[in-house]
């Protein structure tokens, strides 16, 4: 094999996207993860290194995301006859996303991590096909779900209806939309997220949540943003449970308001937030906003204005 090494990146996510709890996510731009990867003298998959999470991630590769991932890719390309049984893989996890965020880092870190192993072994597998290897490493953390996985892996806006590459579908992004990001520094674990939810709802309810879904999906073919806002802040169920989780998010979501975002919501479990926006004006104005806000009430927090990235992951560099 010519390639001793391979760098990849993959984009945090918004899942969820208001009413479309573990159905739909997004890609963004920016921030992500970055894993290189690179042949070692040991079988199997070992972590070299990590840096960027203060400590806090299991260096043991069975229960690291980008590990298990990558295990899983060598796995499947060992079972396709592509390389050589026993051959090993070394990564090294460079973190640009703050852990239990509601941005997708597991994900980021098992996408990176696929894709670049996948492309150190010489591409034995179509994009799409990496699906399930980033699912099972998901699941390790969050249970089998592909609502960030799948838009961190293919990009854009994703609907999923289960958890293999079938189950997958891109939907279009509407050109003009902008989004402001703010992550609090406060940990929002996924489990805890789950946990507050309702085990179930009024027919009423459920009849309202389909309908928002549906007008979501309606707006993004019609390229409609502010239809697309009003559909994405629609959502009775998630919310509303996991409000008291987000700090200042009643706050935070007037203050956005104010400042040009048609709406915001909390991205994946939380605490982050995303607003919608339809210009790059708009976008900067209330990242600019939320973080004089969040400052103001002394809790730390990262924003940024971005888009939606139609790319997804990808190979940063081959040595």
């Amino acid at each position: 094999m010519s390639r001793t090494s391979v760098t990849a990146y993959a984009p945090a996510t918004v899942a969820n996207f208001g009413p479309g709890f573990d159905i739909l996510g997004l890609a963004l731009d920016s921030p992500g993860d970055t894993v290189r990867a690179e042949f070692v003298a040991t079988p199997g998959v070992s972590l070299l290194e990590i840096s960027g999470d203060g400590g806090a991630l299991p260096t043991d590769p069975a229960r690291n995301t980008a590990c298990v991932a990558a295990a899983e890719v060598l796995r499947a390309a060992e079972g396709l006859g592509r390389v050589v049984i026993g051959q090993g893989i070394g990564l090294r996890l460079y973190k640009g996303l703050p852990l239990a965020s509601g941005l997708g880092s597991s994900s980021a870190s098992a996408v990176a991590a696929a894709v670049a192993a996948n492309a150190l072994l010489g591409g034995p597998l179509q994009r799409v096909e990496l699906l399930p290897a980033c699912v099972e490493a998901e699941a390790i953390v969050s249970g089998r779900h592909a609502d960030n996985v799948a838009p961190a892996l293919l990009g854009g806006i994703v609907l999923v209806t289960g958890i293999t590459p079938a189950d997958v579908f891109r939907l279009p992004a509407p050109e003009g939309l902008h989004l402001a990001v703010v992550s609090p520094a406060v940990e929002v674990p996924t489990a805890q997220a789950r946990a507050v939810l309702p085990g179930s709802v009024s027919l009423a309810t459920m009849v309202h949540q389909t309908a928002q879904v549906s007008l979501l999906i309606h707006a993004l073919y019609a390229g409609d943003i502010p239809l697309l806002a009003r559909a994405v802040g629609g959502d009775q169920v998630i919310e509303p449970a996991r409000a008291h989780l987000m700090p200042l998010l009643r706050e935070a979501q007037a203050a956005a308001s104010e400042s040009g975002a048609l709406t915001t919501i909390i991205s994946g479990a939380g605490p982050t937030l995303c607003a919608l926006c339809a210009s790059a004006e708009a976008a900067r104005a209330v990242a600019a906003r939320l973080e004089d806000l969040y400052a103001t009430a002394g809790i730390r927090a990262l924003t940024q204005a971005t888009r939606v990235s139609q790319a997804g992951a990808r190979v940063l560099t081959t040595d």
